[in-house]
């Protein structure tokens, strides 16, 4: 093993040595997840989409209005925030309406406390 600073090996050897340490860290599923989640944040037209749905919901057509962009940037947009758990669309007729879930909720309350 490499050559550590002695605080940090103490306080290594204090939570169960390094392969303990590795044991909880999240798995590669969640840790994809996640990831999603942040890329799906790290862009300002979905970051309005989000802001937008806080609101109230919305249709696709009134989502397009809002951010001024063609259908096929719009769907990308979506499918992005809905494979993030952060949107959902439901089936209202011939309508999908969209809306934030509870996660979407929860990030757009931290968000705008920062």
């Amino acid at each position: 093993m490499a050559e550590i600073p002695d605080p940090i090996r103490k306080q290594c050897e204090e939570k169960g040595g390094l392969d303990a340490i590795v044991s909880r860290l999240p798995d590669a599923r969640t840790l994809k997840q996640k990831a999603r989640l942040h890329q799906a944040l790290g862009d300002p037209m979905r970051l309005k989409v989000l802001f937008a749905l806080q609101e109230q919901p919305l249709c696709a057509c009134l989502i397009r209005e809002i951010l001024g962009i063609s259908d096929s940037k719009l769907s990308y947009h979506l499918t992005v925030l809905k494979q993030a758990k952060l949107i959902v669309g439901k089936k209202q007729g011939q309508w999908i309406i969209y809306g934030p879930t509870e996660l979407g909720k929860s990030v757009i309350e931290m968000i705008d406390n920062i």
